[in-house]
């Protein structure tokens, strides 16, 4: 009785359960977007159902300092290529007197790279967008550094500020890659052969370049086996309410 609930809590959980409980026996799908960026694409080869929530109900991802060290991590790395290196952190983007990173926690990732043979390096290319088509659907994203090698080829990395994932989440992370792979020998015009793709985790100073990425089909497959599912095309089928 409404005597009894004046606040209309229990009205709302009442709600609430029934909603959860419908959500089991009942499927809907959502329209994928004109647009898939790559991290749509690889929480679709992870879990299409968490895809179809975040399309149909979209929320902001809050900040987090392991977030914001790694867009500190790479704004440095941009202009350690561009020959800044010296570069402080309090001229860091984004380094106010509120999100400014303690010193213990970014040094040890930029030493870290310092060590790396990467270092050694230059890039041909840095932040680099792009927007590819796999099989029908047009694919955005923007790659973190391209290098040229000396057989000719090519090499795409995506530096990690993280923890190496293991098991079949790395399978999956992959997809990040392939895709990449594939935008890039658009790019430029050549085999998709002709490109190497990898991680580089740079706490560890570990680059991971898997052998086995899949190509363009691949993708395609990847793509219908998620969206397919008693579906029209174009659409993610998802057991949430």
């Amino acid at each position: 009785a409404e005597g009894g609930d004046p606040r209309g809590w229990a009205r709302d959980i009442r709600a609430l359960v029934a909603e959860r409980r419908a959500s089991h026996h009942r499927q809907i799908t959502v329209e994928l977007p004109a647009t898939l960026s790559v991290s749509a694409l690889v929480t679709l080869a992870d879990d299409p159902a968490r895809l179809a929530q975040q399309i149909r109900r979209p929320l902001p991802l809050p900040p987090t300092p392991m977030a914001r060290r790694g867009t500190a991590f790479h704004s440095w790395l941009e202009r350690f290529f561009a020959g800044e290196a010296l570069l402080d952190l309090s001229e860091l983007p984004g380094a106010d007197h509120r999100d400014t990173l303690p010193e213990l926690d970014f040094e040890p990732l930029r030493q870290a790279f310092l060590g790396s043979s990467w270092a050694q390096r230059v890039p041909h290319a840095q932040e680099v967008p792009f927007a590819t088509m796999i099989g029908d659907l047009p694919v955005r994203g923007r790659m973190d550094a391209v290098f040229k090698d000396a057989d000719g080829g090519w090499t795409v990395v995506d530096w990690k500020t993280g923890r190496r994932p293991d098991g079949s989440r790395a399978a999956v992370v992959a997809v990040q890659l392939a895709a990449y792979r594939l935008a890039w020998a658009n790019i430029v015009g050549c085999e998709p052969s002709l490109v190497r793709a990898a991680f580089h985790y740079v706490a560890a100073n570990l680059t991971i370049a898997p052998a086995d990425l899949l190509d363009e089909a691949g993708l395609v497959a990847l793509i219908d086996v998620g969206t397919s599912t008693n579906a029209p095309t174009n659409a993610v089928p998802t057991e949430s309410g």
